[in-house]
């Protein structure tokens, strides 16, 4: 068996391959190309290969490997530097560590999902960013009509519609030259970005199919024809995921926690997570709000207490936790009444509890 550990970089890659001996067969740079791989794969074309590559922002050098046989895997870049930290960092030493974890098998794979899978998301992953930015060029024009104290009260609900449109034009013309300017660039480039997504829209229509994940994913509130799928494909498995707050952990939506000396202080939120299936989450949670009473409930007693930014992302995360439920029972949301545990009652019960736990050990 050859082991192979790669040091990735935009145009070339670091490799340093020993086998189960510990001698090594191969080190240098390889450009990453399919030709120069295809040498490499010649030169052990007799021996089974595993290779591992560290995660970063693109799938060139792992696609490679995959497709001529190198039996790749996927390592957590954190993790690793967690393993085996060194005090002198080159992209030999790089390879030479991944090699070395690889060939004790404890390297720290991240899921990879397939090649199929990937390309869906990769037009999920498009269509949000373009909402993304959007949303940032509306609160631009809304900047602009702020800081010129002109008031967006006309009745109409939504001033980038086809009457707000008109209200619009009217503002254009009563600002000065250079805001004028800025707003009317503005509003091009909002008719650009639509039209982008609209595009990307039918895109999605005719590449996505629709899968039982996608399908109990959308019957949560919140969880639309976008979200949905966006919900389902980052999970992929929710096997992968032992309980619901390992699931919360991945996308995000747990705080981090420092305990110490019989103190225990809860943080920010973790900040190394799946950070799109974080914002489905938190968006879909303004919609449950208003759509479902069990949520709009959860919310609205957090709300009081801790206000509305940390009650959208706890209820953000209890729409997590029953997804995770929904999607290991292969089961459909059903919405139920929002039950507070009244804490009397709690306390009584745990009282009740220990009571017979101390009454079975007198005995």
């Amino acid at each position: 068996m050859i082991h192979i550990g790669i040091d990735q970089h935009k145009r070339y890659s670091q490799l340093h391959a020993i086998n189960d001996n510990g001698e090594v067969v191969f080190n240098g740079r390889v450009n990453n190309s399919l030709e120069e791989f295809t040498q490499l794969r010649n030169l052990f074309s007799d021996e089974p290969i595993q290779s591992v590559v560290e995660a970063s922002r693109t799938w060139v050098v792992y696609d490679l490997l995959e497709k001529l046989g190198f039996n790749p895997k996927v390592a957590n870049p954190l993790k690793v530097k967690a393993i085996a930290e060194a005090q002198i960092k080159t992209d030999t030493i790089d390879a030479q560590t991944l090699t070395k974890l690889l060939k004790a098998d404890i390297i720290p794979e991240v899921h990879v999902a397939d090649k199929e899978t990937r390309r869906v998301k990769n037009i999920l992953r498009q269509r949000t960013w373009l909402v993304k930015n959007q949303t940032a060029i509306k609160n631009r024009i809304y900047s602009i009509i702020d800081r010129n104290h002109i008031s967006c009260d006309i009745g109409v609900a939504n001033i980038f519609g086809v009457h707000g449109r008109c209200f619009l034009d009217t503002v254009a013309k009563e600002l000065s030259a250079s805001e004028s300017q800025l707003l009317q660039e503005n509003i091009k480039l909002l008719d650009v970005i639509g039209l982008h997504v609209k595009a990307v829209n039918k895109l999605l229509k005719e590449e996505l199919h629709l899968t039982e994940d996608i399908k109990i994913c959308k019957s949560l509130p919140g969880i639309g024809e976008v979200f949905g799928p966006t919900i389902a494909l980052e999970i992929w498995d929710v096997k992968r995921f032992s309980s619901q707050d390992k699931l919360a952990g991945y996308a995000g939506l747990s705080p981090t926690t420092y305990s110490s000396g019989g103190k225990t202080y809860h943080g920010k939120l973790f900040w190394q997570c799946n950070k799109l299936l974080r914002y489905a989450f938190c968006e879909a949670a303004w919609s449950a709000i208003r759509s479902s009473v069990y949520f709009r409930s959860f919310y609205a007693r957090l709300k009081k207490r801790v206000g509305s930014q940390k009650a959208i992302v706890a209820t953000a995360r209890k729409l997590c936790e029953i997804t995770w439920h929904c999607l290991k029972e292969k089961r459909p949301y059903e919405e139920r009444v929002y039950k507070r545990r009244d804490f009397k009652e709690v306390k009584e019960k745990h009282f009740k509890v220990c009571q017979s736990r101390c009454s079975a050990t007198s005995l």
